[in-house]
């Protein structure tokens, strides 16, 4: 068989028109740059599979839910419970049986362009979504831990149709019209949860950012509320700002100067 320019194989591996055969015959020829387009395609094929590997093992809570008859399994989640400033925000997502988001994780392990490439494709994909925001004077008036609640209760309640089984990430809900678990680490583990939380974060990093434009002295845009250097310094300097969350104590102990 005549040997195809090194140019040609490349294309032929950039178009996916591979088999066995093509690439047992390849393998045998001794030129470097053959060999390196090989490796390359053989380390490709290892990724896709590590991401259909791992896609498969944060589907398992709702294969299970699908296996004892649950159809609407909804993964829920919340952001924000950790921030100096700004309101906790909650997702809610129904995820279709056969949903294919190969690279899908919890929010923190995303860079910000991949949070925000399924950010969108979660919401044209989802059957349905719901997201809630509890600000700051409620979160000081209940304590962060009721609020994030709160809010993924709110969350819940926008999804239509209903879920007949929710998956949270962590939180026991209460009250909730439909059975539940709550799975600790659970947005690294569900792929419904993992959904809920990218909605949730990249929702509120957005709402953070607006807030910015009228505090800019304190970098929310940046930090996103988290109490860094910077911010604590803005905080010390200037006071706090109506968004600021008055119960935590870094911001107390500023106010009570």
């Amino acid at each position: 068989m005549e040997k195809s320019t090194i140019k040609a194989i490349k294309e032929r591996f950039h178009t996916g028109n591979i088999n066995e055969e093509w690439l047992s015959h390849l393998r045998q020829d001794g030129r470097k740059g053959v060999q390196q387009l090989i490796r390359s395609y053989e380390r490709q094929q290892a990724k896709a599979q590590e991401l259909k590997n791992k896609f498969l093992h944060m589907t398992r809570y709702e294969q299970h839910g699908y296996a004892n008859g649950k159809r609407l399994i909804a993964g829920v989640d919340e952001v924000g419970r950790g921030p100096l400033a700004g309101p906790v925000v909650a997702a809610a997502v129904i995820l279709p049986e056969d949903i294919n988001l190969l690279g899908l994780d919890d929010s923190k392990q995303l860079s910000e362009v991949a949070r925000n490439k399924f950010y969108s494709l979660i919401k044209q994909q989802a059957v349905c979504y719901g997201i809630a925001v509890v600000g700051n004077e409620k979160i000081d008036q209940v304590n962060i831990y009721e609020a994030a609640k709160l809010a993924m209760h709110e969350a819940l309640g926008q999804l239509d149709p209903r879920p007949d089984h929710v998956l949270a990430d962590a939180v026991p809900l209460t009250g909730l019209p439909c059975s539940s678990e709550a799975i600790i680490k659970g947005d690294a583990k569900s792929i419904s949860i993992a959904a809920a939380s990218v909605l949730a974060k990249v929702y509120r990093d957005e709402l953070m950012k607006e807030i910015h434009h009228s505090y800019p002295a304190f970098d929310f845009a940046s930090n996103m509320g988290y109490g860094t250097r910077n911010h604590m310094e803005a905080l010390k300097r200037q006071g706090a700002s109506p968004f600021h969350r008055r119960s935590f104590a870094p911001v107390r102990e500023v106010l009570q100067r």
